[in-house]
């Protein structure tokens, strides 16, 4: 039984490295075998029939990852549960670290628009004209979206049309009251430096507000994630005693009933958690 466990972990990993190792060339591979005559009936094809699009390295890195643990679990407990229950939470782990990518860029986008708003203000008082001050403040950080309104401010175009376009993306919100002061100033012949002086202070006490709650959180989410990983740190005790746990988990009908009622049980505190956490962020919004 063991020998095939190894043999079967063995052959996953080599898999799931030789799919690291492609990075996605399949897709790749297709886009270059393309003719150049082609060109023109690509987009059509994609119209028809949309492709799938490769996963990021830092997912494949995820998705070894606990690929890796679970085999790992699964010699040490001489069972194949363990790598089944990994195949499961691979792309529920994969979800949540590309959730927590979402959020690190979107307050990246958050902070690049207060800077943007207080150094155009800045520029504007000083006297120069709003498309060339906002064409050598730049838009760094706010990504394609963003070289889309320095192309409008250089070259005469819909600078309020764009402003609202890259304000789509999470994190860029406040580009909105930009577009509108940039639009108030330009038609009416008001003040734009004063309008961005106002929106970069009411984002930096938004963004303050928003950092205050994630500290007065951090204290019960550190609590959460203690008391989630106790069951961890109580099968290393068990194994360092040489009670061997795993094998008694994976290998005995009680432990098989004991191991599904304590993960249904430490899935409904995780969610409890969860759901108090959102309840106080939605609250505080």
């Amino acid at each position: 039984m063991t020998g095939q466990i190894t043999q079967f972990a063995a052959a996953l990993c080599a898999g799931a490295g030789a799919w690291l190792l492609a990075d996605g060339s399949p897709w790749r591979r297709r886009s270059r075998l393309l003719p150049v005559g082609a060109a023109g009936a690509a987009p059509s094809a994609r119209r028809r029939r949309p492709m799938t699009r490769p996963p990021d390295a830092a997912t494949v890195r995820v998705v070894l990852g606990c690929l890796a643990v679970g085999g790992l679990l699964a010699l040490w407990g001489r069972s194949a549960l363990p790598l089944a229950a990994a195949l499961l939470a691979a792309p529920l782990v994969a979800r949540w670290w590309r959730g927590c990518l979402a959020r690190r860029a979107a307050d990246q986008r958050r902070d690049a628009v207060i800077a943007l708003c207080a150094s155009l203000a800045g520029e504007v008082r000083a006297g120069r004209p709003p498309g060339k001050a906002l064409a050598d403040v730049g838009t760094g950080g706010l990504g394609v979206p963003g070289g889309a309104v320095l192309a409008a401010a250089r070259y005469g175009g819909d600078v309020p049309s764009a402003l609202r376009a890259a304000s789509e993306r999470p994190g860029a919100e406040g580009l909105r009251g930009l577009a509108a002061c940039w639009a108030v100033a330009v038609d009416g012949g008001a003040s734009l430096a004063s309008g961005l002086e106002r929106v970069a202070g009411a984002l930096r006490a938004e963004r303050d507000q928003q950092e205050e709650l994630r500290a007065q959180l951090a204290g019960p989410r550190a609590t959460a994630l203690v008391l989630a990983a106790l069951p961890l740190f109580g099968l290393a005790l068990g194994a360092t005693m040489g009670v061997e746990p795993l094998r008694v988990l994976f290998g005995t009908p009680a432990g098989l009933g004991c191991l599904l009622v304590g993960a249904l049980l430490e899935w409904a505190g995780v969610a409890w958690v969860r759901a108090i956490v959102r309840s106080a962020e939605r609250g505080a919004a």
